[in-house]
């Protein structure tokens, strides 16, 4: 196993090399504001656990504050690894969040200091985050995963050898030789172990070389074996010069020794902080010691969550465990913490470049390709979905089947067609549309925050992706359905329609992008284009023509009236000739009951015809309108995606 990494940056590119940063946080504290209405304990649990951005918005008379983290102190130091220690709801989250910097907000209060200097953007581009959950796209093979990943991350002056070859390295680095070419996988799809999942995620971050490395429970789920072998993986990196912080639940005892340091808290509170070895001695000196031989991380939750079992031969009356303990280490061991933190000479790294402007600038098209060769590949099981394609076959076999041959004069049934077409490429488009950035969600917020790529170029590329899919689909139905129904003969109609549909088809993907970037829920985003298709229906001229004057206005913000308009001037134009066929030619036929039959055709024929058919909205208006919504609602969905956080 290879024991240090390529220069990854390449031989010309110094700049890229990491330099060592020392970490220190002081009086690191987080309140977060509440309504005493509100359920504290779901709120709080929401901070503690994935350390959301506060609700600093949240005003009112009866607003109370609760304390995530009071006064932590610590740091952590180059070749070392700093262990935080809690049970669940402590702040470890929370804590991990601010000295990365990605925790921000009015409640935040403290110093955090890297090199003696706050966060700048060189230090955060050297500092890697490996979050809990474990964001992948399942159905790349691990290689392909952080082969995109350096494509992305890397600078644009490393060649694609030499970033295929940091790969390489870092592979045969973290043991990920065996399941190079499986995919990732997920609860769903079947893929890598839990354990090599989680080194893929480190793996992620390793690409880039970063000199803090900082990691938020990386065994959780993990048995002892899997959960030991990504902590002896930390200690080589951090044996490497590389500083590496990371939360732990319930550390085994062969996981715990590889800890430099320990800091173990409790609701928000320090209760510890210095030498894992030494926490046994620092708590038995203050009257808490095991009444039999355990697994010290064990013993330290126990304390933490306020439990206490003492040797029954020395059992007496204790107070509040959890207040002995921060009182103790408010008088023991908080003065020589801070003392130290204020006091040690940290050894300032030199500053790590910056890329210019103007290489990002460049850099966009570079990001759009990788990212739209990345989402074809993750998405092609997805693409052309067997149920989905044998959905649009047969709904279009069965529509070609009931208008079979339908005659040009029977204008009731083809406009009924033709409204169905509507509702079809409506509907299917526009739902599928609103679970495309909420599944999505969670790697588009981690990748952003590790500046991977710029927001447009992910919206392009993603939007790119789904093309295949949202246009082949329809033109295979519409070749079908529109020769087995004997619309329009002429190839040029056919041309004009299948256009039109495709059109109309993007508009509607359209605004269930724009609906589910809004919500980014996609049970509610679901119901909500449901409702919104179910109006653009009713008002889509078919059904209803007068409509009343409180509802008048949804029949032209309807993306389906447009296209049945459109549609139908397609096969009928202006209604003229239809209407002269079947002497409908008086405006007022079809309107007084009693008057005679046009060439055996009924009153209803001829109604059909002046209110359906004859010029009701000239078709450029209709053209331009669906070309509005059609860039209209992306501008929704891009500008509802860029306030999406994490």
């Amino acid at each position: 196993m290879a024991e240090t990494f390529p220069n990854i940056a390449g031989e010309n590119s110094k700049s890229h090399s990491s330099s060592p940063i020392t970490l220190k946080f002081l009086d690191v504290s987080f309140r977060i504001k509440l309504h005493e209405s509100n359920t504290r304990s779901r709120i709080f649990n929401t901070f503690a656990a994935a350390a959301a951005p506060p609700l600093s918005d949240v005003e009112s008379p009866t607003a109370q504050e609760r304390t995530i983290l009071n006064g932590i102190t610590g740091s952590a130091a180059p070749g070392k690894i700093l262990a935080i220690l809690g049970p669940s709801g402590s702040g470890k989250s929370t804590l991990l969040n601010a000295i990365s910097g990605r925790l921000h907000g009015h409640g935040l209060s403290g110093k955090i200091l890297y090199n003696n200097q706050k966060m700048t953007k060189s230090v955060q581009k050297n500092t890697g985050f490996v979050a809990q959950d474990d964001v992948l796209h399942p159905h790349l093979t691990v290689r392909e995963t952080l082969i995109f990943c350096s494509l992305l991350r890397l600078p644009v002056t490393v060649t694609k050898r030499e970033k295929i070859a940091a790969v390489d390295s870092v592979i045969s680095e973290l043991n990920l030789t065996r399941c190079a070419e499986t995919v990732v996988g997920n609860g769903l799809a079947r893929g890598v172990s839990g354990g090599e999942r989680k080194r893929v995620s480190i793996a992620h971050e390793m690409l880039v070389d970063p000199s803090l490395l900082i990691l938020d429970e990386p065994t959780s789920g993990l048995d002892a074996t899997a959960a030991y072998g990504v902590v002896a993986t930390l200690g080589r990196l951090a044996e490497r010069g590389k500083t590496v912080v990371t939360s732990v639940h319930q550390p085994s005892s062969r996981v715990y020794q590889v800890f430099d340091e320990l800091l173990v808290m409790s609701e928000g509170s320090c209760i510890y902080f210095g030498k894992g070895s030494e926490a046994m001695a620092y708590f038995e000196s203050v009257g808490f010691s095991p009444s039999f031989p355990m697994n010290p991380a064990d013993f330290l939750l126990d304390l933490a969550n306020g439990i206490c079992n003492v040797d029954s031969a020395s059992e007496r009356e204790r107070p509040n465990v959890r207040e002995v303990l921060t009182s103790s280490y408010n008088k023991l061991l908080a003065p020589k913490v801070k003392l130290d933190c204020l006091e040690a000479s940290s050894t300032v790294g030199q500053e790590t470049q910056i890329p210019s402007n103007a290489n990002t600038r460049l850099a966009w098209f570079n990001q759009f390709n990788v990212l739209l060769h990345r989402n074809l590949k993750a998405k092609k099981q997805e693409t052309f979905d067997s149920l989905r394609v044998i959905q649009v076959i047969v709904s279009s076999f069965l529509a070609g089947l009931m208008w079979w041959h339908s005659d040009y004069l029977d204008i009731q049934d083809r406009l009924g067609l033709l409204f169905f077409i509507s509702i079809f490429w409506g509907v299917l488009p526009s739902f599928n549309a609103v679970f495309v950035f909420a599944q999505d969600r969670a790697i588009l917020v981690k990748e952003r925050s590790s500046s991977m790529y710029t927001l447009s170029s992910y919206f392009v590329a993603r939007i790119m992706g789904d093309l295949p899919m949202e246009l082949v689909l329809p033109a295979v139905f519409l070749c079908i359905t529109y020769w087995m129904a004997g619309l329009k003969t002429e190839l040029s109609a056919f041309a004009t329609t299948l256009i039109i549909v495709l059109g109309y088809v993007l508009v509607s993907q359209g605004l269930g992008l724009a609906i589910g970037a809004l919500l980014m829920d996609a049970k509610k985003a679901s119901v909500v284009v449901t409702v919104a298709m179910l109006a653009f229906v009713l008002t889509g001229g078919y059904y209803v023509h007068k409509l009343p004057f409180s509802a008048y206005w949804m029949k032209y913000v309807s993306t389906t009236f447009y296209c049945y308009r459109l549609l139908v001037y397609v096969q009928y134009g202006d209604g003229e000739s239809i209407s002269s066929l079947l002497s409908c030619s008086s405006p007022r036929l079809g309107l007084e009951p009693g008057r005679g039959r046009g060439r055996g055709r009924d009153i209803a024929t001829c109604r059909f015809i002046h209110q359906d058919i004859r010029g009701q909205i000239h078709p450029v208006v209709s053209i331009a309108m669906l070309l509005l919504m059609f860039v209209g609602y992306r501008v929704l969905a891009y500008v509802a995606l860029s306030r999406v956080r994490a």
